[in-house]
C-alpha cells in the first residue's frame, strides 16, 4: 500500500510543481542578486507613493482578505487578496510601478516577493494602508481625487 501511495503521489508532486518552476527561478535570481540597493528598491512609503498615484505611474494593490476590504477601502487601489494573487496575476499592470499594501506590511512583503519572482518590478508599502490613510487627509486627499478625475 505504501508503494501505491508513493506511485500516485509522485506524479502529482512533479506535475503540480511544474508551473512553479519558472517562479522558483525568479525567486532564486531575486535572492542571489539581493543587495543593499535591492533592499532599498523593494520599499516605498506613502509620501513617495502619493505623487506616483496622482501621475498614474503606480498601481496600488490591496492584498488584504475580501472581508477586510469590504469593511474599509483605500482608493485608488485594486483588491487582489494575497491568496488570489497567483490566479489573478493578469490584473497586475506591469507597465506601472506595482505597490502591494496591507494594513502594516507583512502580507505586502510576501506579495512583493511573489511578484518579483514573476519578473514584475514590485514594491511594498512600508507604512501600510494605515500610513497611507494618515497621509491622504485634507488637501492630499482632494489633490489625489482631482488628479485621478483628470485622468479619466
Amino acid at each position: 500500500m505504501k508503494h501505491i501511495n508513493a506511485f500516485l503521489i509522485t506524479p502529482l508532486i512533479l506535475f503540480g510543481a511544474a508551473p512553479l518552476y519558472g517562479a522558483d527561478r525568479g525567486l532564486e535570481k531575486f535572492i542571489a542578486t539581493f543587495d543593499y540597493a535591492a533592499r532599498k528598491d523593494m520599499k516605498i512609503d506613502s509620501k513617495t507613493l502619493i505623487p506616483l498615484l496622482k501621475s498614474g505611474k503606480a498601481q496600488l494593490i490591496d492584498i488584504r482578505f475580501k472581508e477586510e476590504n469590504a469593511t474599509w477601502r483605500v482608493n485608488p487601489s485594486i483588491s487582489i487578496p494575497l491568496n488570489e494573487l497567483p490566479a489573478r496575476l493578469s490584473a497586475v499592470d506591469k507597465s506601472k510601478i506595482v505597490v502591494t499594501a496591507c494594513p502594516h506590511k507583512d502580507r505586502a512583503a510576501i506579495a512583493m516577493v511573489y511578484l518579483r519572482a514573476h519578473g514584475i518590478k514590485a514594491k511594498y508599502l512600508t507604512d501600510g494602508l494605515i500610513g497611507l490613510a494618515e497621509n491622504l487627509r485634507g488637501d492630499e486627499a482632494k489633490g489625489l481625487v482631482d488628479a485621478l478625475a483628470r485622468k479619466k
